[in-house]
């Protein structure tokens, strides 16, 4: 299985337990792995037989333009569900940092890691 990495793609999103969180919103930081075979566009140089990952950028950035719920964990559902509309039921991994939680005293970050599709015995 080859790898298709996308790194810190910065997104506004309105989520947070806190109403001001939603309202306002606050950055994100994401961090995507698409398992898939890469050998046919690496012959033909055919962006059709790939996972075109402009497409993916573009649809998060359209998702959060929209979304708003009160946990990282939702967003990040909302996340494999757009990937898996645009690639099909691929192996993804994702790592969603939420940048600045409004936590007193605290200063640095708080993420979630999640997989789907992908079995024990893949790694990356």
């Amino acid at each position: 299985m080859d790898l298709i990495h996308i790194h810190d793609l910065h997104l506004w999103a309105h989520v947070g337990v806190l109403e001001h969180e939603r309202r306002d919103g606050q950055w994100f930081q994401l961090d995507i792995t698409l398992g898939l075979d890469l050998s046919e566009s690496a012959k033909s140089d055919d962006l059709r037989a790939t996972a075109d990952y402009s497409r993916a950028v573009l649809a998060l950035q359209a998702l959060v333009r929209e979304l708003s719920c009160l946990t990282i964990e939702r967003f990040s559902e909302e996340v494999f569900e757009v990937l898996e509309g645009l690639y099909g039921p691929l192996p993804m991994h994702l790592l969603l940092q939420k940048c600045h939680p409004p936590i007193a005293g605290f200063t640095g970050t708080v993420s979630i890691e999640r997989r789907r599709h992908w079995s024990a015995q893949q790694s990356f």
